[in-house]
């Protein structure tokens, strides 16, 4: 099957990486092509699960915003250290 684009639904992400994963636990997933051979580590079915369903390690996870240090307007650090100066 094609590999699915990362605007996919959810629904159909899942059932590709069930499917996927299945394959694995049966013995016929394989890595690149056909003729490739049989992959036996779980990490590596989980990543060609991910792969074919659009969907990767770093995505899958939920980002968290980063919190912005406030900038320091112009005007007032100016205005301040005309206030020291005298």
């Amino acid at each position: 099957m094609p590999k699915l684009k990362p605007s996919a639904p959810k629904k159909l992400k899942k059932k590709r990486i069930k499917e996927e994963m299945h394959k694995f636990k049966d013995g016929e997933l394989r890595s690149g092509s056909k003729k490739g051979p049989v992959v036996t580590n779980p990490k590596q079915a989980i990543a060609i699960s991910l792969s074919e369903a659009g969907e990767s390690k770093k995505k899958s996870k939920a980002k968290k915003p980063k919190a912005k240090a406030p900038k320091a307007n112009k005007a007032k650090a100016s205005l301040k250290k005309a206030y020291k100066k005298k």
